[in-house]
């Protein structure tokens, strides 16, 4: 019960810290968050520690847990990592892939698919995850994997809140349908070009994520 309602406090707390809410260099007090979500301490301390993970709060021994907001340069510099992961893990993934991960992809695209239909970008955003991590696995690289689902964990929160920018759901649904087209092909640089557009934040991308961030900012 405790770990499914840490999950709800720290999807709250992510989106508090994204909208301004808190600012950056605020200290998030434990019992002031535990009285405002009417929990004890517990749930409070493993939601933060999974905001830990994505660097969204940093815990300073002895002093507490401060939020932390990335700049644009080091969020697009993050991205651009991820792009050139991703495409190395679906160059591989390629020649590489199983029958059985391709269903899955495609499985996992038709849920996507039900979630654009019904606006629903957090379940759209859950199914993200599994077809991303389904090609990180289907690279055959445990250590890129494991480098891509580290970062992948600090991007979350931006990621989740790309998906909820206009027109978003159903730009990414036409990316994975060519992502997927480009493995079941067996086309590494195709399969690597397509996903390295997909994560990639530029342009228009980075410019409307930038100024979703804006009231955080300020």
């Amino acid at each position: 019960m405790d770990r499914k309602r840490a999950d709800v406090i720290a999807d709250e707390l992510e989106r508090m810290i994204l909208d301004g809410t808190f600012a950056d260099g605020e200290r998030l007090d434990e019992v002031q968050l535990a009285a405002r979500f009417s929990v004890s301490r517990t749930p409070i301390r493993e939601a933060l520690q999974r905001l830990a993970q994505s660097r969204l709060v940093e815990q300073v021994p002895r002093r507490g847990v401060f939020v932390h907001q990335p700049g644009p340069v080091e969020l697009i510099e993050m991205f651009e990592v991820m792009a050139e992961l991703e495409a190395v893990c679906a160059r591989l993934a390629a020649s590489r892939i199983t029958d059985a991960a391709l269903a899955d992809l495609h499985a996992t695209n038709a849920r996507c698919t039900a979630s654009v239909e019904a606006q629903d970008a957090d379940t759209y955003f859950r199914e993200n995850e599994r077809f991303h991590a389904i090609i990180y696995r289907q690279s055959g690289n445990a250590f890129l994997e494991q480098e891509c689902l580290r970062l992948h964990r600090r991007l979350q929160p931006f990621r989740r809140m790309q998906l909820r920018l206009r027109g978003r759901l159903r730009q990414s649904m036409t990316e994975h349908e060519a992502i997927v087209a480009a493995l079941q092909s067996g086309d590494g640089p195709r399969a690597a070009e397509v996903i390295r557009g997909h994560v990639a934040v530029q342009g228009e991308k980075f410019h409307l994520l930038m100024a979703s961030l804006k009231p955080a900012a300020e």
